[in-house]
């Protein structure tokens, strides 16, 4: 019997997976989120980002849909416009709207 190669192996695997409902998800991650995913695996002790993964998404199951609310929400920036900036875009907006009605008579 001889060995089997690579691909065989592969083959395999993902017939194994297949079988199991296992599904290979893909994560694209920008350099920020991939160093926070490093961290997180750091301070816990995780080699596998695989198995840090499912330990998140577990562990947020687990709270609830409530409980895990807050680690889902979406964080927003938030534009506050100073009383001052909003003078200047009020009289812009009257300077550009009387340059408007001056132009169409």
């Amino acid at each position: 019997m001889s060995a089997k190669s690579t691909q065989q192996r592969s083959a395999e695997a993902a017939e194994r997976r297949r079988q199991k409902g296992i599904e290979d998800l893909r994560l694209p991650a920008p350099p920020g989120t991939r160093q926070q995913l490093a961290d997180l695996m750091a301070w816990h002790g995780l080699s596998s980002m695989a198995e840090a993964m499912s330990l998140l998404i577990l562990n947020a199951h687990a709270l609830g849909q409530h409980g895990s609310a807050p680690l889902l929400a979406v964080p927003r920036h938030e534009i506050t416009i100073s009383a001052s900036v909003a003078r200047r875009l009020h009289s812009a907006g009257a300077l550009a709207a009387a340059q408007l009605d001056a132009s169409e008579q």
